[in-house]
């Protein structure tokens, strides 16, 4: 479940659409009906935060963000454009380290792909949307 307050118009969620789960994208956000208007590829619908689950980031998440891969001593480096986004194990996306100029933050629990959304957004100024 999803709090309506966290999402943002472009982000990237999961929603359960009649029993099927599917990715879908926020359009725009009703904090008074307390629902999100969802484009799941198909049509546009109003899911309340039930019907909603975050997506945990991973490297294909990240690849399909339009990042770059490259391989470190024991981890991995993610870029797009001048944003770094680091994991210092492989496949472990518990600890992430990331940055853009000076702005640098460091997690060491699991994110999201909305929440990632969201911070590069007050990061760069610049929707991370995928290419």
């Amino acid at each position: 479940m999803l709090k309506i307050g966290h999402l943002k118009s472009g982000d990237i969620i999961s929603i359960n659409d009649e029993g099927v789960t599917r990715e879908g994208t926020v359009v725009s956000v009703s904090q008074e009906e307390n629902q999100a208007l969802i484009n799941n590829g198909v049509q546009e619908f109003w899911f309340s935060p039930e019907e909603m689950s975050p997506i945990l980031l991973d490297e294909p998440q990240l690849l399909r963000l339009g990042f770059s891969r490259e391989d470190q001593e024991g981890g991995v480096k993610y870029k797009r454009d001048s944003f770094r986004l680091v994991t210092p194990t492989k496949g472990d996306f518990s600890n992430v380290e990331m940055w853009w100029r000076e702005d640098r933050r460091h997690f060491n629990f699991p994110i999201h792909v909305h929440e990632l959304q969201n911070l590069y957004l007050d990061m760069t100024k610049v929707h991370l949307d995928r290419p």
